[in-house]
């Protein structure tokens, strides 16, 4: 079944307890809804997602969970709808699909870690690309703009204040492309994948993020190209540890003019500190 538009929110009634009182009101909430992603006709993950950008987040995940190299080994990608849910069939060409064969068939059997639908803890654990060799540089108004550049790109958090967003940041240009969801991995691969489609090369800019930094977003941003990933909330441990063996630049807690620079501040140029403590 082809897939209809579906709703991004939905009105709900509720009770608004204030310091005035407490008094009925209508407030818009956002949709999610399973989305599988199927590659010849087998599942291999569901999430929970925005009912949007289908495409993009199919792409996006193909990309990032590094089953394609790039956007040209689909074939096809086709969004069924079938009222429970979304499922989307992804047909890779030849070399791509016997490579995803091989590797569903290593992954076959192990207890499931329960991590975003990753089969087996050292596929969770994956080595990311080296991003090291990234000549792009920023300066700290680059990290406060694109923030708030950011900010102003939202409308489904604008309308529910209930959903992520990542953004991608050019010096020069500002946010040339964001995409929301209600969950923070599912934004990034949204990202991923209209970034692809618009052969935007992800070395040159940076990744923001409205969320925190998790190990999961540290590996997704190095799938992308990226050298940064800037966030308005805290990274883990292991983002942190990840972020600095794949020679990215991690930015986080920006807060207005304020931020911290959690490795490689190297790349961040005029008046910022070579070293972190």
């Amino acid at each position: 079944m082809a897939a209809r538009r579906r709703k991004a929110t939905t009105q709900i009634s509720r009770l608004a307890h204030r310091a005035s009182g407490t008094a009925a009101a209508n407030r818009m909430v956002p949709e999610e809804t399973p989305v599988a992603f199927s590659f010849a006709g087998t599942t291999h993950a569901v999430m929970m997602a925005s009912p949007a950008d289908f495409e993009d987040f199919a792409l996006g995940f193909s990309l990032t969970e590094g089953i394609i190299a790039d956007r040209q080994e689909i074939e096809a990608i086709e969004v069924e709808d079938h009222g429970a849910g979304i499922d989307i069939q992804i047909r890779l060409k030849d070399q791509a699909n016997t490579r995803f064969e091989a590797r569903r068939r290593r992954l076959a059997g192990p207890v499931g870690c329960g991590l975003c639908g990753i089969e087996s803890i050292e596929e969770a654990m994956r080595s990311v690309d080296a991003v090291g060799s990234s000549k792009l540089t920023l300066k700290a108004h680059d990290i406060i703009r694109s923030v708030k550049l950011l900010s102003k790109v939202q409308p489904l958090h604008a309308e529910t204040g209930a959903v992520h967003a990542a953004g991608f940041y050019i010096p020069g240009k500002g946010v040339v492309m964001a995409r929301e969801d209600v969950g923070r991995h599912n934004a990034l691969d949204k990202l991923a994948g209209a970034l692809a489609k618009a052969d935007i090369d992800g070395a040159s800019g940076a990744v923001v993020v409205t969320s925190r930094v998790s190990v999961e977003m540290v590996q997704k941003t190095a799938a992308i190209g990226a050298a940064f990933i800037i966030a308005v909330s805290a990274p883990t441990a292991l983002a942190i540890r990840t972020a600095e063996e794949a020679g990215m630049t991690l930015v986080a807690l920006v807060r207005g003019n304020d931020f911290d620079i959690f490795t490689h501040p190297e790349r961040l140029v005029s008046g910022v500190a070579k070293h972190v403590a």
